[in-house]
Formats: C-alpha cells, structure tokens, sequence
C-alpha cells in the first residue's frame, strides 16, 4: 500500500455521491492521519474511538451522506448507523490531490431527522448505486 506521510489509507471515493449531492469531486483516494485517534480525545469524541476500524466500512456503504455547508472549501459527511450513529468528515486536499477524513464523532438521531428534513444530508441505499 502506497501511504503518504503520516496518512493511513482508508479507502477511495465513491463517484456516485457527486450525482446525488451534486458536487464535483474526483475519485480520489482517502486518507486518516495517524494521528485522528488523539484528535478524536481531544475533542471528547471518546464514544467513537472504537468505530475508527470502521472508517473503510463508513466509506464504502454510508447511510447518509451529504456536505457541511459551514467548512471553508468543500467538506463532505457520511454518517453510518451502528449502536451509534457514527459521523466521519472527509475534505479535500487543495495540493496533494487526495481526501482527508478530518473528523470522526457521533450524532444524535434527532440531529440527522432536521439535516434530511433541510436536505442537508440525503440517505444512501444500495438503491442508489444499481441505478445506473
């Protein structure tokens, strides 16, 4: 496996979100940085620390996805639903051409019913994918 600096690879992105999210990113590999673990104590996401092996899982089959319309550049989020519902934020590399998952927490269920009322996140089935 070719790794970047410090990075582990966690998987690639998943061209059909552009379709749904009507975004533009190429299919890119992505990364987590070694050091995601400790980030994720720091901002007291302990809850999520036993999901973070789950990451190429979050990726492949998502729940929801959608973009963070509050990040400086574009920033998308996939949540799964697991015991909890498990959150990752992924953004793109300006320079290096990769993405990046930046963020990992959990989210509330309350929380993910106003972001599918608002349409910030939209739900991602098998569905979606055996459309084409």
């Amino acid at each position: 496996m070719n790794e970047k600096e410090g990075l582990l690879k966690v998987g690639k992105y998943n061209l059909k979100f552009n379709d749904i999210l009507g975004i533009d990113i190429k299919d890119y590999e992505i990364y987590r940085s070694k050091g995601l673990p400790s980030h994720m104590v720091k901002r007291k996401h302990f809850n999520c620390l036993k999901y973070i092996d789950y990451i190429p899982d979050i990726i492949l089959k998502p729940d929801y996805i959608g973009v963070n319309p509050n990040e400086h550049g574009l920033s998308i989020e996939l949540i799964k639903r697991y015991a909890d519902n498990v959150l990752i934020g992924i953004k793109l590399d300006a320079e290096g051409e990769y993405l990046y998952v930046s963020t990992m927490h959990d989210v509330q269920e309350t929380k993910i019913s106003r972001r599918l009322h608002s349409g910030r996140i939209k739900v991602f089935s098998v569905d979606n994918e055996k459309r084409e």
